[in-house]
């Protein structure tokens, strides 16, 4: 995973996007790819694999993106969010 970010902050820097990626503008981007991953769902059940894989990576790119920008530890953030998730929806013992 550690790889793919750097590749990926790789790609922003060699293309000099970073200027554009604001934590502002990426939100918006990442609401805009998500509602271009829901497109696919809005009709039916039918689906391209390939199309929902392709906006998905968008979102999960610009996830990353937006990470680095506010300078957040990715695993860190995911762990803290599970924690509370964990206290909030605690799992229901058998």
């Amino acid at each position: 995973m550690e790889k793919l970010i750097d590749d990926l902050i790789d790609f922003q820097s060699e293309r000099d996007w970073k200027k554009f990626h604001t934590p502002e503008n990426l939100a918006k981007s990442i609401s805009i790819e998500a509602a271009e991953l829901l497109e696919h769902f809005q009709w039916g059940k039918e689906y391209d694999d390939g199309e929902v894989a392709d906006e998905l990576a968008d979102v999960l790119i610009y996830c990353i993106y937006m990470a680095d920008a506010m300078d957040f530890d990715i695993k860190e953030i995911i762990y803290n969010k599970m924690e509370k998730n964990a206290i909030k929806y605690p799992a229901k013992i058998k």
